[in-house]
């Protein structure tokens, strides 16, 4: 990600942002607040080490607060993620863009929210706390709540040779870059 945003994006060209990392990789937040200052904001709905509680099926910040917002591997979690999706939309502002990334592991999205029991979770989401499984028509669910929608696969950000060297040749899902409609 980290590639992603110095070579596709404007996150780190000197200019202030206001950034909402939702759900944030400990690797990324102490980089990325260093580099972003005060307009870096972390958010989570249990994390007590973010700094904000956050449910993002329910912002309580103003439409078109955000230039960025960066959320890994969370919508899975969560019960109602259009309404999360619409909402990320919202306080993202009409310029801004966001990266919102799903673990891809069917072929089409796979959810039933009558599956509860954490071990029948694992076996039909693949992790005991996930509600579903995404496929690559998630990217349709990104587009109905309002986004435009750009995939990148990562072997389109380095040489064959450098993404053996990095360890990364064998990447799973798109990284999804989403702009405002």
């Amino acid at each position: 990600m980290w590639l992603y945003f110095a070579r596709r994006t404007n996150l780190f060209d000197g200019r202030p942002k206001r950034v909402l990392h939702v759900a944030p990789e400990r690797c990324f937040e102490g980089p990325l607040r260093q580099r972003l200052g005060a307009g870096y904001l972390t958010a989570d709905l249990l994390d007590p080490g973010a700094m904000e509680q956050m449910d993002i099926t329910n912002i309580r910040h103003p439409d078109e607060s955000f230039d960025v917002i960066y959320c890994s591997h969370v919508l899975e979690h969560v019960p109602d993620d259009r309404q999360a999706m619409r909402e990320l939309r919202r306080v993202l502002k009409q310029d801004g863009w966001a990266v919102l990334l799903v673990p891809i592991t069917a072929e089409r999205t796979i959810e039933d929210p009558t599956v509860t029991d954490p071990r029948e979770r694992e076996r039909a989401f693949g992790q005991h706390d996930h509600v579903r499984r995404y496929g690559p028509d998630y990217a349709d669910r990104l587009r109905e709540a309002g986004f435009d929608v750009l995939a990148t696969e990562v072997p389109d950000l380095l040489e064959r040779r450098d993404l053996i060297r990095m360890g990364l040749a064998r990447s799973g899902a798109p990284i999804y870059h989403c702009k405002r409609r």
